[in-house]
């Protein structure tokens, strides 16, 4: 499989699950939601499956075979992509830091999940959207043709070596949109 095609078909899981996050949190807020375990999944799923595994990738291998090609990581995408993990980082932590709280939730709490949610899944979106219409795209115009197929040869092997990983962390992702996904969708058809 193309290296570029693995990395944005990670991101539409990625997308669902963050559309679950805020099913979830809406829920939260709206008192129906009394456990916090839900929310560590989420910050579990993002922590493993967004982070360590999908930026993981990019970061160790994408960014690195760009910038062996010319690109410079002090500046442009890829310093703006880095920032961005690294912002993304910090609200998972707070995600899980309020899911760690004492149960049942508390008004304030149940808010602070709600924007924390917000805030990670605006900026994951907007991510997202940068790395799918601009950084890939000029990746696989600008990479020599040699290091698109390290590129490919590298993503290949990380999928070798993680696939037991990636398989349960694509499960909690799909666990989660299936628990939450319908719920949003069955309110947005009786509004």
């Amino acid at each position: 499989m193309d290296p570029i095609e693995t990395l944005m078909t990670e991101h539409r899981l990625i997308e669902r699950v963050l559309a679950a996050l805020e099913a979830h949190t809406a829920r939260v807020r709206a008192g129906e939601v009394t456990e916090r375990a839900e929310l560590e999944r989420f910050a579990r799923f993002f922590a493993a499956f967004a982070d360590r595994h999908h930026h993981g990738k990019e970061e160790e291998i994408l960014f690195e075979t760009m910038v062996e090609s010319g690109f410079s990581r002090e500046a442009g995408p890829i310093a703006v992509m880095l920032f961005d993990h690294e912002q993304g980082r910090a609200l998972v932590r707070r995600l899980r830091d309020l899911a760690a709280r004492p149960e049942p939730w508390i008004v304030e709490d149940a808010r602070e999940a709600d924007l924390a949610a917000l805030q990670f899944s605006q900026g994951l979106s907007a991510h997202i959207r940068k790395e799918d219409q601009v950084l890939y795209p000029m990746a696989e115009r600008r990479l020599p043709e040699a290091a698109l197929q390290t590129l490919a040869e590298q993503v290949e092997a990380h999928g070798r070596e993680h696939r037991e990983t990636e398989r349960e962390l694509v499960e909690l992702g799909e666990s989660l949109e299936a628990r939450w996904l319908p719920l949003a969708a069955r309110e947005r058809r009786e509004a």
